[in-house]
């Protein structure tokens, strides 16, 4: 019990620690899981680092160099500038069309990437006189629905942790879920917001939203060229014809989807990082200005993040600590009721921590409920992840402080500021209670 408790302790502290200090909790946390691993767990280093996901490895680098070449040759910024010239002046559909716009460019390996949008759907909305709460949430929901796409960082850590611990159910399932409730939340702002915005008085400190907006997961500037600069982004960008390279990318891009669908409907497990290094290594040998720039939109940070997470969870199996704590929770009472908390505690850490970190940490520890409280293990893996996105909008998270920051108007932020954290923070309750009620009840009566 002593080394069970030293181990977990080390974790919580390395956990918040990096956190804290803005620095990537995987490049901590690796080095802190061959520590306690070696003189707490005597376990041999290979052991050890034999627990390092790879095979997440290989999705993340596989899908993110793809669409890292879609960034580079213009494709992305080609296909949303075509879409919102279809828009024209019908400005009730802007909030929607930047929902799957900003769901679009999540679903291409890093959410994060969906904040490019930003800076023009907030001025977008001053010019057009639409709430820039409803834009944010608009933008916020369709990043949470990209998200879970097999082919994004919450869709592959989420599944993939999962499937590896031998829980099995389609990807497909769980971006399909993420998508419905991200609907329904972006139909409830439109009922809550689709007027002309008013100025309330501030309610929080400007600061923490200053100091947020500047921070991505990983301590990175978030507010830099494509992700959060003021540039001028009053007016639809106006769009030629794409080039050949372009063209290319966005066959490789329907073929890289639809072998996806093809293949899990067909009941296989499609290698997407697999798929993501051949088509991008065809689209390089064809643009290899474009292949080479690619490399930058690597999403290393999330390979570190969870890699070390990961690592140091196979330490905490090797202990017994994950076994601990599921048998703490199915002594809390019903399965439900543990099941719960541990969505609703997915989603108040994601609210101020990384949201990468809390999948890669809960998904695991998750396990032993799923086998000893009867609850079907994808309800609850699915039910953890999208509580866990969906609290991304308050303005203490990377995403809500980008939104604030990009706010034209001055006088709109301490209210924007006000709004996002209300609707966060009440994420945390609704998200368990609507998703238990929608997936994990149902299917502990119908398993």
């Amino acid at each position: 019990m002593t080394d069970q408790l030293i181990a977990l302790g080390v974790f919580v502290t390395v956990f918040t620690i990096a956190a804290m200090r803005n620095v990537n909790i995987g490049i901590v946390m690796f080095p802190a899981a061959a520590a306690v691993g070696l003189w707490v767990a005597d376990m041999a280093l290979e052991d050890i680092v034999s627990g390092f996901p790879l095979s997440i490895l290989v999705l993340l680098v596989g899908v993110t160099y793809f669409f890292g070449i879609a960034h580079s040759n213009g494709t992305i910024d080609w296909l949303i500038g075509k879409s919102l010239t279809k828009v024209g002046e019908r400005d009730a559909l802007f909030p929607a069309v930047f929902f799957v716009l900003t769901a679009g460019i999540s679903a291409m390996g890093a959410p994060l990437g969906g904040l490019v949008m930003a800076p023009m759907g907030m001025s977008l909305a001053h010019k057009r006189g639409i709430d820039p709460m409803l834009m944010a949430l608009a933008m916020g929901t369709g990043l949470s629905a990209g998200a879970f796409a097999p082919t994004s960082l919450f869709g592959i850590i989420t599944w993939g942790t999962a499937n590896s611990a031998g829980i099995q159910f389609s990807p497909l399932l769980l971006f399909s879920v993420a998508v419905a409730l991200n609907l329904v939340l972006l139909a409830v702002a439109y009922v809550m917001f689709n007027r002309r915005p008013s100025t309330g008085p501030p309610s929080f400190a400007e600061a923490a939203v200053a100091r947020g907006a500047q921070l991505s997961e990983y301590g990175q500037s978030t507010l830099g060229s494509g992700s959060g600069s003021k540039r001028d982004a009053d007016e639809v960008p106006e769009v030629g014809r794409a080039t050949s390279e372009q063209l290319t990318t966005i066959g490789f891009m329907v073929l890289l989807v639809g072998a996806v669908v093809v293949l899990s409907l067909s009941g296989l497990e499609p290698d997407i990082g697999v798929l993501g290094f051949a088509l991008g290594a065809m689209l390089a040998l064809f643009d290899p200005k474009a292949g080479k720039g690619a490399m930058t939109r690597i999403d290393w940070g999330s390979v570190l993040l969870v890699g070390g997470i990961i690592t140091y969870v196979g330490v905490l199996t090797e202990l017994g600590v994950v076994d601990l704590l599921g048998e703490g929770a199915t002594k809390l009472g019903t399965p439900i009721i543990a099941a719960l908390l541990l969505c609703a505690a997915a989603g108040l850490v994601s609210a101020f921590a990384s949201t990468t970190g809390m999948l890669a940490a809960l998904v695991p520890l998750a396990l032993p409920l799923i086998a000893d409280g009867g609850i079907p293990g994808w309800a609850l893996i699915c039910a953890i992840g999208i509580c866990a996105s969906i609290v991304d909008v308050s303005p203490f998270s990377t995403v809500g402080a980008t939104y604030v920051a990009t706010t034209v108007d001055d006088e709109q932020r301490p209210r924007m500021t006000s709004l996002l954290t209300r609707w966060g923070l009440s994420m945390v309750v609704v998200g368990p209670v609507v998703l238990g009620l929608t997936l994990i009840v149902p299917g502990m009566i119908f398993s």
